[in-house]
């Protein structure tokens, strides 16, 4: 099922490669969440269909296997377990994958996703693939905050933008990809990020979202116990937690400063106002630093327990004089 926000995106891309104008190299700079991998993978099945209508056909051979994830010709590359990072061996790996000649003929397609999560050394070797792409050969790098990427290497690529749809279009989605539910109030938690929204348990996202909102409030009124709280939070589903903490935070920083319009960038949580209003916007805005900071340490050796610990102790109002 093709999302309707993807239409424009996916027209000019058929386009193209009809054409024979299509690019060597696609950045595929997406809000997260909003179907940049899904119209990254949807692009390698359209180079590697070998149907005779409009392609991708769904139908073939080579789109049910790039659908699956079996064919030869199709290599995805992204971080490996537990890892945040894409390293310089997986991009030397592809590098000689792409230069062998396809198994049928066509195409090699690689996407990595998030390229974003390239280190500096691994940036490097994919900038020589792009530099000297073998023939028939399609990059898609699929991206949430490209300005982490040398600027030698988005010079190289052709850019495809999506945006995240207006929230009636990704539950009218949701519901026809997964039946009703709550999609709006997941999305709240989620932000607007239908694909993510689509791959999630909606009952379990909104019954955390909860737990972290109590747990939030609590801290910021000194009451209950935060290195209970922390331990609990840094065993289970941790990084959806981290998003309802930044949620909540954001919430703060937009109410505390009066909706002026200089913050209309920090998205609206779905938490509801608390208690307590006590913590300044500098204070705030560390702890959203934070956040994000934890966020994007999965693979640091981190005591996250003791982290999520120092989080709440700061949001206790008591401290504030």
């Amino acid at each position: 099922m093709i999302p309707d926000w993807l239409g424009e995106e996916i027209t000019r891309l058929r386009a193209a490669y009809a054409a024979g104008r299509l690019a060597h190299a696609l950045l595929i700079h997406e809000a997260p969440g909003a179907g940049g991998e899904w119209l990254a993978g949807w692009t390698a099945r359209m180079v590697l269909c070998s149907g005779t209508a409009e392609k991708p056909c769904g139908h073939c051979a080579p789109c049910q296997r790039a659908a699956q994830g079996q064919h030869p010709d199709l290599l995805a590359v992204a971080p490996q377990e537990s890892s945040t990072q894409i390293r310089i061996e997986q991009v030397r790996e592809l590098g000689a994958e792409l230069a062998l000649t396809a198994h049928q003929g066509g195409y090699k397609v690689g996407i990595l996703s998030p390229a974003d999560s390239l280190n500096r050394f691994a940036a490097n070797a994919l900038l020589k693939t792009l530099e000297e792409p073998p023939r028939n050969t399609l990059l898609i790098l699929v991206v949430s905050q490209p300005s982490r990427l040398p600027a030698t290497l988005l010079s190289r690529c052709q850019r495809v933008r999506v945006r995240a749809p207006p929230p009636a279009e990704a539950v009218k989605w949701l519901e026809a990809r997964r039946g009703p539910g709550e999609w709006s109030r997941v999305l709240e938690v989620l932000g607007m990020a239908p694909m993510l929204a689509a791959a999630s348990d909606p009952a379990a996202v909104i019954e955390v979202a909860s737990e972290v909102r109590r747990g939030l409030e609590e801290a910021s009124s000194g009451a209950g116990d935060p290195v209970a709280t922390a331990e609990r939070w840094a065993r289970s589903e941790l990084p959806l937690r981290l998003i309802c903490v930044e949620n909540w935070l954001t919430d703060r920083i937009r109410r505390q400063a009066g909706g002026r319009a200089f913050f209309t960038e920090v998205r609206p949580g779905a938490h509801p106002r608390g208690p307590a209003e006590s913590l300044d916007l500098r204070e705030l805005f560390g702890l959203l630093d934070a956040v994000r900071e934890l966020k994007s340490s999965f693979d640091a050796p981190l005591n996250r327990g003791l982290a999520l610990e120092g989080l709440l102790r700061s949001l206790d109002v008591r401290r504030v004089t």
